[in-house]
């Protein structure tokens, strides 16, 4: 057993003064409350739970920044796409192990103590299976495994360039599968996540531009009683399309023709209707808003505050991965609310409360329910029985001098910036310190030779 002392750590009760937590097997087997440091427990000033990150792409981090470049027309998600599909016509399975462990390593640096890996990439280059069905899988487990960080692995099924059940294009190879196919891979997922401490394998239909309704139904029943992500409604050009299919816009299609229940993320839900949000509210499934990578692309702006305003619930994911920040994704989030509606505190809430701690409290559960599936929030946590998923902030940085209780949420999403973040913990094993990951340079070099490959 261990222990750690904090002057201020956040619990499901509130913010708590001098916070003993004792800690078993990873685990937080005691808390004390209002008592003095004893000899040998480890002191810290400021104790946050961990976020989870619920939609990621690990290997869209080595390309970070190298789409800032304007093309001969107008760029958008779909010109960035074609550059992305190039980046990945050389990466075999040691680039995507590299890449994604020096990934999950600055999650948590930032402050993400789970991710939600949105994983699709399932083939050769080229689109042939590998011999082991679940080669990649694998590697994104192994890179977890590396890093530490808590994984819930989401195995996606892409068929389809567009809706209809159109025939995908030669660059989408590397993502196509059948039912059948997508099974043995979904099982494999299951088998390479084992090893590691508190994994999840849930699924995820890419969206219904890539599914098929016959398709989707087969997925869903492949997936039990596990998690469901789905990318829908992320672009106009995609609500036009589901319209000309269909008749129905895609969140609306999807929440007559789905079970959409707890267990559902519908990834991005930009463009919705006040009709649609309120089912999405009314079926208790997450909002996956990924504003950092939303703003980047020119996605547009979700309505959060009318959201918010419902009783909906939302997580934060970093998406293609191009920034991680905990604190940014929140901070984006709020200031596109108050740029769409001039205001200010526009997720607040009531008068008096403060923003930050609005947008922790929704994207802590939002986020766990997500990922580990329905009631799962207390699990997310600092609580007994919980794994101790921690982040300790520095009460010595500028930004967080003579801060107390919600003012410390504030300052850090809105006024901090890098260097707030000083150890972070998962299940009990502190993982970062002073700010950087214990094995940063080991992954860093792994990494740096990786891209090297692939920018030969």
């Amino acid at each position: 057993m261990t222990t750690l002392w904090l002057e201020s750590a956040l619990l499901p009760s509130g913010w708590t003064q001098q916070v003993r937590l004792s800690v078993t097997d990873g685990r937080i087997s005691a808390i004390a409350a209002g008592v003095p440091a004893e000899p040998g427990d480890e002191r810290h000033a400021i104790g946050l739970p961990g976020l989870p990150n619920l939609h990621s792409h690990a290997f869209q981090r080595g390309l970070a920044g190298l789409t800032e470049r304007r093309g001969a027309g107008s760029d958008s998600f779909w010109s960035w796409r074609e550059l992305m599909y190039r980046f990945l016509a050389r990466m075999g399975p040691e680039e995507l192990e590299a890449i994604a462990a020096l990934c999950y390593a600055e999650m948590l640096e930032a402050g993400f103590t789970r991710v939600g890996e949105f994983h699709y990439l399932h083939h050769d280059v080229g689109g042939a299976p590998y011999a082991a069905p679940g080669e990649l899988a694998q590697r994104i487990a192994a890179a977890a495994g590396a890093s530490g960080i808590a994984l819930t692995l989401l195995p996606v099924f892409y068929a389809h360039a567009g809706f209809g059940g159109s025939a995908p294009s030669e660059r989408q190879g590397r993502f196509i599968n059948t039912p059948q196919s997508f099974a043995r891979i979904l099982e494999e997922c299951r088998r390479a996540v084992r090893p590691l401490a508190d994994a999840k394998v849930g699924v995820a239909p890419h969206s219904l531009r890539a599914v098929t309704a016959e398709e989707l139904g087969a997925v869903l029943k492949l997936a039990g009683q596990e998690v469901v992500h789905i990318h829908i409604a992320e672009q106009t050009r995609e609500v036009e399309e589901c319209l000309a299919w269909s008749g129905r816009r895609p969140v609306e299609w999807l929440l007559e023709a789905a079970p959409v229940d707890e267990r559902w993320c519908l990834v991005h839900a930009t463009h919705v209707t006040p009709q649609e949000l309120s089912g999405i509210t009314a079926r208790g499934a997450v909002a996956g808003l990924c504003p950092i990578t939303e703003s980047n692309l020119g996605d547009g702006i979700f309505p959060a505050a009318q959201f918010l305003a419902q009783q909906g619930r939302f997580g934060v994911g970093s998406d293609s991965n191009v920034m991680l920040d905990a604190a940014g994704e929140l901070r984006t989030l709020e200031y596109s609310q108050r740029l769409a509606l001039e205001a200010r505190n526009v997720m607040a809430g009531e008068p008096g409360s403060s923003c930050g701690r609005r947008l922790f409290d929704a994207a802590l559960a939002g986020g766990a329910q997500a990922l580990l599936g329905p009631g799962a929030a207390p699990a997310a946590a600092l609580r007994v029985g919980a794994p101790l998923d921690l982040v300790s902030l520095s009460a010595s940085h500028p930004a967080l001098l003579e801060r107390r209780d919600d003012e410390i949420l504030d300052s850090w999403i809105f006024a901090a910036g890098a260097g707030v973040i000083d150890c972070v913990w998962r299940a009990g094993v502190r993982l970062v310190d002073g700010g950087r990951h214990r094995d940063r340079d080991k992954l860093l070099e792994r990494y740096r030779a990786a891209l090297r490959r692939l920018r030969a």
